[in-house]
């Protein structure tokens, strides 16, 4: 029987390893989580909250490492 998985999403296990990722893993993981939040990976299917917090969360992890930095989201 396939029933819908109702675990919650840990946010705390997912800074304590974005923390532990290089610039260059953490940029990756990022734009993994933009992508699964596009139509394309979700052509009819609900977004998913998970992928919205990981590219939240990686958001905010950039910006934890490099706060003078202007982001993307400010041009």
């Amino acid at each position: 029987m396939v029933g819908i998985q109702t675990t919650r999403f840990d946010v705390q296990s997912l800074r304590s390893g974005l923390r532990s990722m290089d610039d260059a893993e953490l940029l990756r993981f990022g734009q993994a989580a933009m992508y699964m939040c596009s139509s394309y990976a979700n052509s009819l299917a609900p977004l998913r909250e998970e992928f919205v917090i990981q590219v939240e969360e990686s958001r905010a992890e950039w910006r934890r490492r490099y706060p003078k930095m202007p982001s993307s989201e400010s041009i």
